[in-house]
């Protein structure tokens, strides 16, 4: 998956888990599971495939998800941090004419491209 799919899988993430958070903080929801489905969707759409030969040992099957899924892993928590870092900013700034919603979207719109 590419660096600009796994950002905008992240900012959908963010997005519901903050819809859902207003929700819940209105009384039209209830649970604190924000954004299962999307991180669901993200890691089935961001996590290789993995597929063992019968003889496989438990050492074959580490070293494959290692080599295999480290790099996605760190992909997917790279774009958790910055998106994080950049409402932090924005935070820090004193953006207060700017929504947390409002920062997701550019987020998401410049990595649109």
């Amino acid at each position: 998956m590419e660096h600009r799919e796994v950002m905008q899988g992240v900012v959908a993430v963010l997005t519901e888990a903050l819809e859902r958070r207003r929700l819940v903080r209105e009384g039209q929801e209830q649970g604190d599971e924000p954004a299962s489905g999307m991180i669901s969707s993200l890691l089935t759409d961001l996590m290789p495939k993995l597929a063992f030969a019968p003889d496989a040992t438990v050492r074959d099957v580490t070293m494959a998800v290692k080599r295999e899924w480290s790099p996605a892993i760190e992909q997917m928590a790279a774009a958790f941090a910055l998106a994080f870092v950049t409402l932090a900013e924005a935070h820090d700034d004193g953006a207060a004419d700017v929504s947390t919603a409002d920062i997701l979207r550019a987020l998401a719109l410049h990595f649109e491209e």
